[in-house]
């Protein structure tokens, strides 16, 4: 791209960056209602684990594989765009789809249990997601100079506290503020607050990433023959397989200690993700999906993703400060700690009269994924040599993602067997978890120079 991108005004940058306001609608819709939409549908506690798998496992598969084919593309569209516009059609079906899967079960798997549907569809829902939300993170450093990246990447940061506060809430909204029932249409049926919140984050998805593709333009190489040429030279994967495993044998030992803190931190996140949502019917009194009572602990827990996602949209500006001022290391176990300390907590609450003080235990697990979005990087960027920052970054994200396949793969049966099936047993295992990364951090040197 050409290196002397003017400036751009703050207008213009909220524009390129609004779409990342309906992406975070798909993410924040399924992580609030996924697992009660699993156990609407006839899923065991135990299987929802396996179920969520598709996450972690699309992550992995389709951002390296988008983001390089991105890098490659020019067409009328542009470089970036074509792959938002793709993701948003793909993502919008998906979450219409996803509140009618029982039907769907019905129609093309009747001899399958419905929850398949679902999981399904969820493959397809966050390898959608994936397509638009990659090259956003590279529109920045395509559209804007150094000196207002920065400012780029806050500006998306603010759009994914709002859509998450949002998405999180459309539920109890649709309840509480507009009388929407929640009681279901057929046997294994969602609820229709939960149905019509997906119909919504649907139309916002599509709307937000139209609203950037059709705003903002994108500059075309600076010499575009000379791209043409560089691109038919890097094509195949040899070359990319082979940097990446000599990276992997040579990586920094700040990187190394820092990744098993990493995979701790991220079994932590996953135990919350997984099982809060059907852990705060538990902690209401319910564990029956057919029951008012368990409708409306699902309906807080996301309230409470969405306190959480607000606490975490206010902390990230602390941690501006704090990271300037302060030991890294000591303020991201810090905020882990205070993480852990919420979820351990719930453990000490019972029935629906302690909602609120079931949101202030997750609103401190907002602190912890503040610094969790931000600390790690930040610590790690000072180790790594600079010729070879994006191929570590992206080798460090395989210490998020393996976490969550195993824990997809395996914590179902560890619930039921060690648990036994006590899902707020399981969430408190998150902040076991989290509490271990921060004492690792102790490990983790406070600077160190770039390794070769």
């Amino acid at each position: 791209m050409n290196p002397t991108q003017p400036r751009l005004s703050l207008p213009a940058i909220f524009n390129m960056s609004f779409g990342f306001l309906g992406i975070q609608f798909g993410w924040g819709l399924q992580m609030a209602n996924m697992s009660p939409i699993y156990s609407y549908l006839g899923a065991a506690d135990e299987q929802i684990a396996m179920l969520w798998l598709a996450a972690p496992l699309t992550g992995l598969l389709v951002q390296p594989i988008i983001g390089a084919m991105s890098d490659r593309t020019w067409c009328r569209l542009g470089r970036r765009r074509p792959y938002f516009l793709v993701g948003a059609i793909l993502s919008s079906l998906a979450l219409i789809l996803m509140p009618n899967s029982g039907l769907l079960a019905e129609w093309l798997i009747p001899h399958l249990p419905k929850f398949y549907m679902a999981a399904g569809l969820l493959w397809i829902l966050d390898a959608s997601i994936n397509i638009s939300m990659e090259p956003f993170r590279a529109f920045v450093a395509d559209k804007l100079p150094g000196e207002q990246r920065g400012t780029g990447f806050a500006m998306q940061s603010v759009f994914i506290g709002i859509g998450a506060v949002v998405a999180g809430m459309l539920p109890y909204i649709l309840r509480n503020w507009f009388g929407v029932s929640s009681e279901a249409d057929g046997a294994n049926a969602l609820p229709t607050n939960v149905k019509i919140s997906f119909y919504l984050g649907a139309a916002a998805f599509f709307t937000a990433v139209m609203y950037t593709i059709v705003t903002t333009k994108e500059t075309p190489p600076a010499d575009l023959e000379a791209f043409k040429r560089q691109k038919k030279e890097s094509r195949g994967v040899g070359p990319l397989l082979r940097e990446i495993q000599h990276a992997l044998a040579h990586m920094p030992s700040t990187m190394k200690r820092l990744a098993v803190v990493q995979f701790f931190t991220w079994l932590g996140l996953f135990c919350m993700w997984l099982h809060f949502s059907n852990a705060v019917p538990v902690i209401f009194g319910s564990n029956d999906p057919t029951s008012d009572l368990f409708k409306r602990g699902a309906e807080w827990a996301g309230m409470c993703y969405a306190a959480k996602d607000a606490v975490t949209f206010v902390a990230a500006f602390a941690l501006m400060w704090l990271a300037n001022k302060l030991d890294r290391r000591r303020v991201h176990a810090t905020c882990l700690s205070l993480g852990a300390i919420g979820l351990l907590s719930l453990g000490l609450l019972h029935g629906e009269q302690q909602r609120f003080l079931v949101m202030g235990a997750i609103a401190l697990g907002g602190i912890a994924w503040a610094s969790i979005l931000s600390m790690p990087y930040a610590i790690l960027s000072g180790s790594l040599p600079k010729e070879r920052m994006g191929v570590y970054m992206g080798i460090f994200n395989f210490f998020i993602v393996l976490p969550e396949i195993l824990a997809a793969l395996f914590f179902g049966d560890l619930v039921k067997t060690y648990l036994h099936g006590n899902l707020v047993w399981a969430v408190m295992a998150g902040g076991v978890f989290m509490l271990i990364a921060a004492a690792l951090l102790t490990l983790v040197p406070k600077e160190a120079p770039a390794e070769a």
